[in-house]
């Protein structure tokens, strides 16, 4: 286990607040196939979700390894039953099913992209733009990222900042695929004030309410005609199918970080898939390992949408794996074994501020 420190390239400003740095928990597996790596997607703060970074921390060490280091043997798959009868913690289970997943993966040289079914040798990338201090200079950083080639613009909204925003940037850009994140910051009562963005076409409205408000989502969804998005109100597979039923939602985002781990997203992508619900990947900042794993299955068949796959230049100067770079708006997948990238091992310990091992 290791702390890194990474400074982003510019600060990254949502309705929870302004992020110039991540704090990212790593994890590499040491077992008797071979080695892999995992990302724990946690911020610092536990403010997107109750999880964070100093958490996410302890709970592995106390709770969550030594239940997994006891058993004789363990594949990926194992890990989600094992750590049941700890509640919740999904940030920190998914960091290490992601690392025995790549390890297993690498040990019989298969990818990411074949073991989840990739359908696709590369995705088309949309980014994630933040909230900024006035309309021109929100305008100068969507066309730099357009003129960079992203087939998708996502601008984080808060009350105050949502309708001129919209607006300024469908005038300028026309017919650019547009959608919003609100990151819970509005409450039912605000219906009629988001009902105003309805007139500019946008793809969706992502997670506009609080996490545990299902019911009101779903009244808000008969309410506006954009497609209402949920993201933090998913937590697993049970929670995606009680959304959907209720009419919640008509898309979801999907990040493995969030609800545990690859292999229950990927439980999400196929229940969407049989009720006619298109999803997309999510974003939570990551690093090469996240973003490895987070493009090789977007490339399954049910990620219609472009996701929050961005390039790694959008976030950080240097990666600590070799760079993903958008190519005509898309990222490829990697082919590699296992996660397909390679840590940079000298850079990563310049970065360490912090680190562990946990054994039997």
């Amino acid at each position: 286990m290791r702390r890194i420190r990474l400074s982003l390239v510019a600060p990254f400003e949502t309705s929870f607040g302004v992020q110039t740095e991540r704090d990212i928990l790593l994890l590499k597996a040491i077992t008797s196939d071979g080695e892999g790596w995992g990302e724990c997607v946690a911020g610092e703060e536990p403010t997107y979700s109750s999880e964070y970074v100093d958490g996410c921390q302890h709970v592995l060490i106390h709770h969550l390894l030594p239940r997994l280091l006891a058993r004789p043997s363990l594949q990926a798959e194992d890990v989600g039953p094992v750590l049941r009868p700890v509640h919740g913690h999904h940030m920190a289970k998914a960091a290490i099913e992601m690392a025995i997943l790549d390890a297993q993966l690498r040990a019989r040289a298969e990818s990411f992209a074949t073991y989840f079914g990739a359908v696709r040798p590369a995705v088309d990338a949309g980014v994630s733009v933040g909230i900024h201090k006035t309309l021109p200079e929100l305008l100068e950083t969507v066309g730099d990222y357009l003129e960079q080639g992203y087939r998708r613009i996502k601008l984080k909204i808060k009350p105050g900042w949502d309708v001129e925003p919209v607006r300024a940037v469908r005038e300028r850009f026309g017919k650019v695929p547009l959608q919003v994140d609100a990151n819970t910051a509005y409450s039912l009562s605000d219906a009629a004030h988001l009902a105003l963005l309805d007139p500019f076409d946008l793809l969706l409205i992502e997670q506009p309410l609080p996490e545990d408000q299902v019911l009101a989502h779903a009244a808000l969804a008969r309410s506006v005609s954009t497609p209402i998005c949920l993201d933090e109100s998913i937590t697993s597979a049970q929670a995606a199918a009680d959304a959907i039923q209720v009419g919640a939602c008509r898309i979801i985002n999907i990040k493995p970080g969030r609800v545990g781990g690859y292999l229950e997203a990927r439980r999400i992508h196929d229940l969407c898939a049989e009720h006619g619900l298109p999803v997309w990947m999510g974003g939570m900042l990551e690093t090469g390992i996240g973003r490895a794993g987070n493009v090789a299955m977007a490339a399954m068949r049910n990620f219609t949408l472009p996701g929050d796959t961005s390039a790694s230049d959008r976030y950080y100067h240097r990666d600590i794996t070799a760079p993903f770079v958008l190519r005509d708006g898309r990222l490829d997948v990697p082919s590699g074994p296992g996660l397909g990238v390679e840590v940079d091992i000298e850079f990563l310990e310049s970065i360490t501020h912090w680190k562990q091992t946990v054994g039997a």
